[in-house]
């Protein structure tokens, strides 16, 4: 029996996948901070060339894939299906578990499905330098790969907690020739000032999403995010159109699709071309988004109109929201430590598309070893909540004798994240749930 569903080439996906027009409600607009008025879409120019801004606020369902990018996703796409039948055993399931490896790209993530179409529309505008955060470093050192492909410079503020914990993240980024900050830094406004209210910040990516976008201001310089924005979850519907053609070889519909979100685009990468199939009536999976217990913007974040960044330089977006000054433990999952969901996301789980849940790290680390003693993959922190959730329902498959069909993403490798599993091998990794009193007091300062 197959345990690997591969594509060939031929079948890389010719489109991205735009899921707001197949909605039963619009999503809510992002608004004009200073006017509280819907956003005009010219007002993005500043920070995006017009190509992502048409893709931001399209409703076109599918979206062509320029030739220039498909020749570069070349490189690690198509990615394999995985029929983890190993995991499945060591649980004594009769679930089968699938499970989409992102991990193969050139960065070790899923993010350069994004980070490769920013690069090349910017390039083809003429822009000469790139400005990012990030927050564990798999979009920094994306973004610095697909700049590299497009001969661009640049620039990446790094939280300064991930920076701290993942040096070879940084050594990555370098290599693709990026400059790296830790976040905050002295090098922007935004960060010289938080500084100096805190000289021993650990950093959000609020506080680095601030200084990117003002850095960006600059002659020739765009900036480019990793989540959140329509756009980026359009770039990662590759994931889930892949994913399809896969579990149709393979002669499976799921049940349930699972995935981890922090900004939210790798679980929309997964599950939105699903939902599309859900929506025509195809097929009828669940879906469940796992976050961390210490940011856990889904399950106890107020859906409001709120800024992406810190400084509150962005435009609001209605949001699942902690609160954009909010500084979230400084957990090994620095890619899900944001204080806000991808505002697309939001609005699915206001009309009831998903139900997400909060764990803690220790047990999310747990699903991480028995994934890599069984299947022989060490995953990133942030897919672990993804593999946690997973483990829980094959065990309750396990006790109710259901031979559900479960999907997952591993979206990306956690190589470069092994002093994490040490601390958690060696009983020093602590779970971070994040006090209710922290939350209240972000929550009060929303606009």
């Amino acid at each position: 029996m197959a345990n690997r569903f591969p594509l060939d080439a031929s079948r890389l996906p010719r489109r991205w996948y735009n899921v707001v027009p197949d909605l039963p409600a619009p999503p809510p607009p992002p608004l004009d901070p200073a006017t509280r008025a819907p956003l005009d879409p010219a007002a993005l120019e500043p920070l995006f060339p017009p190509d992502l801004i048409t893709q931001e606020t399209s409703t076109d369902r599918y979206v062509d894939i320029p030739e220039a990018v498909r020749e570069i996703y070349r490189l690690w796409r198509p990615t394999p299906l995985l029929r983890a039948r190993r995991l499945e055993r060591a649980l004594g399931t009769p679930a089968r578990i699938y499970v989409k490896y992102e991990g193969g790209s050139p960065s070790g993530s899923h993010k350069p499905n994004t980070a490769v179409p920013q690069a090349y529309y910017n390039a083809r505008l003429g822009v000469r330098r790139l400005t990012t955060e990030t927050g564990a470093g798999q979009w920094g050192s994306a973004l610095a790969f697909a700049a590299a492909q497009f001969d661009l410079a640049c620039e990446v503020w790094m939280v300064r907690s991930s920076y701290d914990q993942k040096p070879y993240r940084r050594s990555m980024m370098e290599l693709f020739g990026a400059t790296v900050h830790p976040s905050p830094s002295p090098a922007t406004r935004a960060g010289a000032a938080v500084l100096a209210a805190d000289p021993s910040s650990p950093g959000s990516l609020g506080i680095a999403i601030s200084e990117a976008v003002e850095a960006a201001a600059a002659p020739g310089t765009r900036y480019a995010v990793g989540s959140v924005l329509n756009h980026v979850l359009l770039h990662q519907t590759v994931i889930g159109e892949e994913a399809l053609e896969q579990l149709t070889m393979a002669g499976e519909t799921p049940d349930l699709v699972v995935g981890c979100t922090g900004g939210g685009s790798n679980f929309a990468g997964l599950a939105l071309p699903f939902l599309r199939e859900k929506m025509a009536g195809t097929m009828s999976p669940a879906f469940l988004a796992a976050e961390p217990a210490a940011c856990p913007s889904l399950t106890r974040g107020r859906y409001a109109y709120d800024h992406g960044d810190a400084a509150g330089l962005t435009p609001l977006f209605k949001m699942h929201t902690l609160g954009r000054g909010l500084v979230p433990d400084p957990i090994h999952a620095g890619g899900l430590r944001y204080h806000g969901m991808a505002p697309l996301l939001s609005h699915l789980y206001e009309l009831g598309l998903f139900t997400a849940v909060a764990l803690p790290q220790r047990a999310c680390f747990d699903a991480g070893v028995l994934f890599a003693r069984t299947e022989g993959i060490v995953p990133a922190p942030e897919p672990t909540h993804a593999l946690a959730a997973t483990v829980t329902e094959a065990r309750r498959c396990a006790e109710t004798g259901e031979p559900k069909v479960i999907l997952t993403a591993l979206c990306g490798h956690g190589h470069l994240d092994l002093a994490a599993y040490d601390a958690h091998l060696s009983g020093r990794l602590q779970d971070r749930p994040l006090p209710e009193p922290d939350l209240r007091a972000a929550l009060s300062h929303l606009p």
